[in-house]
């Protein structure tokens, strides 16, 4: 029994994002989780000829039918982004709703692999990890900013300065967090080499920083990055069961994480990124979360001024986390 639980589920990232895991046959359980219009989207979902159950749980006072027993818990739930309004805006609002579902998957789910989406995810995520804390129910190892959406964009973004470049099979290395100047694509490290202009690079790197402006602009005030941040997240979520319970092996993916997860490679990235609590680099996967934080590698000039300018912005972000918690 594979239970996955959607935590928002209802929302603009929340729908489409279940429907891509309703599709993923190591699924047997589709828990949906939220404060309105719920059943609906579980009745519609359920009628998908996939072997997984899905199951509507609508209020606060059904939380915990929905977490009990989760191998992996997602949760997108929040305000989204508007015009005019930073990642950082949506912290006073969404860290609450992050901290009370964390409260409660503590309680109910303390072994589930946690994929957190909710924005800002540079604070979001220190949030869980002290709740967990406080709970005594903490493994660093489980715990996931979902920062492949920067790693998506890179890829669609490069081949489109290149058309010979496949998006499906290029990855771009991003490194930082997951918001604004803190993401960090290393175009340097691309392989194989591109000959990008100066120009072409800070282009890239501004598009992939911002690119969720695009999306908020487009949409003009009706929305931000839903559907292209379900992709990602699926992807991710994907990945996870495919390392937990589908037993492959050498999955790389990107993702914001504690670097004291007690595995290879998070004490070296530490000493690269000037003692970061959290950040985000690839990361392999394995049957109890992360096995293996990967340095970061070798920077190109332009790169290391990048990273220079997003670490104290990186531990302010974490530091905002961990203060709500603790205040």
């Amino acid at each position: 029994m594979v239970k996955v639980a959607v935590l928002g589920a209802a929302g603009g990232i929340g729908q489409p994002l279940s429907l891509l895991l309703k599709q993923n046959t190591l699924i047997s359980h589709l828990a949906l989780y939220d404060l309105v219009n719920v059943p609906g989207v579980a009745a519609d979902l359920s009628h998908i000829n996939t072997p997984s159950k899905v199951t509507a749980h609508l209020g606060a006072d059904n939380l915990q039918e929905a977490l009990a027993d989760a191998h992996v818990v997602v949760i997108p739930a929040g305000v989204p982004r508007k015009p005019g309004m930073t990642r950082d805006d949506l912290f006073k609002i969404n860290a609450g709703i992050v901290r009370d579902l964390a409260t409660a998957a503590s309680k109910y789910c303390p072994k589930a692999f946690m994929l957190i989406i909710s924005n800002p995810v540079n604070s979001t995520v220190p949030i869980v990890a002290e709740v967990f804390k406080k709970a005594g129910v903490y493994d660093p190892k489980r715990l996931f900013g979902v920062s492949t959406l920067d790693v998506v964009r890179a890829s669609r973004f490069v081949s489109e300065v290149n058309p010979e470049l496949n998006p499906v099979d290029t990855r771009v290395t991003v490194i930082g967090g997951h918001s604004g100047t803190t993401i960090i694509p290393l175009l340097s490290q691309l392989n194989p080499t591109q000959k990008f202009t100066q120009e072409q690079i800070e282009a890239l790197t501004h598009r992939i920083q911002f690119g969720g402006d695009e999306v908020v602009k487009a949409k003009d005030g009706a929305g931000s990055a839903t559907l292209s941040m379900a992709f990602a997240g699926a992807r991710f979520a994907i990945n996870i069961l495919e390392a937990s319970v589908g037993g492959k092996t050498g999955i790389i993916e990107p993702s914001y994480v504690d670097l004291s997860a007690y595995v290879e490679g998070g004490n070296t990235v530490k000493a690269e990124t000037q003692d970061c609590a959290y950040f985000a680099t690839n990361v392999e996967l394995g049957k109890d979360g992360v096995e293996k934080i990967f340095s970061i590698g070798k920077l190109s000039e332009f790169e290391q001024k990048l990273l220079a300018e997003a670490i104290p912005q990186l531990k302010a972000n974490v530091e905002s986390g961990v203060n709500f918690i603790n205040a």
